[in-house]
């Protein structure tokens, strides 16, 4: 299972650095958002990988306390930490103003990560179950 969130967090920085690349392509709606979201999403993502066997509301706090605290460290602008959001990798991650919106992209991007999350567990021990099902049930005809 672990590998699956590693594997999500990979694909999501990807989708992140994607709908910046190719904002020119996509509806302002998208681009003015869309970074923010996946950019929790990834958080989310990231809390269940460290914390497997946690609960999924331990993942959301924690996101919702990281992202929150990142944002409002934006509200600090001292040299040493202009200087690394001064290149591309820190802004990414630090980001570089604070801005009270980017808070609610947060909550929609973990909200969002979080469905996509029960759901992908759902059918995954859903078809755990169904395979279990007809495994004993082939075992019992050759019995």
């Amino acid at each position: 299972m672990r590998i699956a969130y590693f594997i999500a967090v990979i694909t999501t920085i990807f989708l992140g650095l994607a709908s910046r690349k190719f904002s020119h392509f996509l509806p302002s709606f998208i681009v003015q958002n869309a970074g923010d979201m996946i950019w929790a999403m990834m958080v989310y993502l990231g809390f269940r990988f460290l914390f497997i066997r946690k609960s999924i509301i331990i993942a959301i706090f924690l996101s919702l306390f990281f992202s929150s605290a990142i944002e409002f460290s934006q509200l600090y602008q001292g040299n040493w930490v202009k200087e690394i959001r001064g290149n591309w990798l820190g802004a990414l991650i630090l980001g570089k103003g604070f801005l009270m919106v980017d808070l609610i992209r947060y909550v929609i991007g973990i909200m969002l990560a979080t469905f996509l999350d029960k759901v992908s567990l759902r059918f995954i021990q859903h078809t755990h179950f169904k395979n279990q099902s007809n495994e004993n049930e082939t075992r019992s005809k050759f019995r």
